[in-house]
This record gives C-alpha cells, sequence and structure tokens, in this order.
C-alpha cells in the first residue's frame, strides 16, 4: 500500500511562488510513477506534470508554460512540484498522484495511470 500525503499549499500574491511537496510512504518514490494534477473551481481536474521512474519530466504545455518544475528527492522519498510566476488561475486544489506502473509518456498525463491519490492541498493566488 502506497500513501502520498500533499502539502505547501496556501493564500500567495499573483507573481508569486509555492512549492509543494508530496511525501510518499509504502514504496521509494524512485519505483513509482508521481504526478502532480490539479481542478479548480467548477472544472474537471487537469494533469500538470509528471515524473517517470527514470527521473524523465512531462508537463502539460499550455497551463504551466515553463513556470513549473517537478522534481524528486529520493532520500526524503518526497516528490515537489516548484511554481513560479503564480497567476490567479493557478487557483485550485492540487492533487499528487503515484502509480506503480511505467506507463510511455502519452500516458502520464490520463488519471487511471495511478493507482494512489492524496486528499489534496489548496493555492489559492490572490492580492
Amino acid at each position: 500500500q502506497v500513501v502520498v500525503v500533499e502539502s505547501g499549499g496556501g493564500l500567495v500574491q499573483p507573481g508569486g511562488s509555492l512549492r509543494l511537496s508530496c511525501a510518499a510512504s509504502g514504496r521509494t518514490v524512485s519505483t513509482l510513477t508521481m504526478a502532480w494534477f490539479r481542478q479548480a473551481p467548477g472544472k474537471d481536474r487537469e494533469f500538470v506534470a509528471a515524473m517517470k521512474r527514470s527521473g524523465g519530466t512531462s508537463y502539460d504545455v499550455d497551463s504551466v508554460k515553463g513556470r513549473f518544475t517537478v522534481s524528486r528527492d529520493n532520500g526524503k522519498n518526497t516528490v515537489y512540484l516548484r511554481m513560479s510566476s503564480l497567476e490567479p488561475e493557478d487557483t485550485a486544489v492540487y492533487y499528487c498522484a503515484a502509480g506503480i506502473g511505467n506507463p510511455i509518456t502519452s500516458s502520464l498525463r490520463v488519471e487511471s495511470t495511478y493507482d494512489y491519490w492524496g486528499q489534496g492541498t489548496q493555492v489559492t493566488v490572490s492580492s
């Protein structure tokens, strides 16, 4: 059983930065496919970024626009999402997800790829 827990959300002004953390237990993150999704009020949950077991990364180009970076600390068994130049449109609940498979790149944005989900952390971008 894998458990993932997000933290680091909060209120930030437009243009600001935040770093979200996703701590995993039950399996090391280097043996998992890890991803970040988000769900804004009234909208469907959408893919943001992912990291493969190999350390390769994938981003939703349209929403992220080079502002977000996903990274991994194997020693802390934690995956991070560094977000900068935040915009009000980034306001959402951010979810961490973990998959035990080794999917192809095009499947990284598919929710069914992931077996375990966190409860989410709220990010609000507002002045």
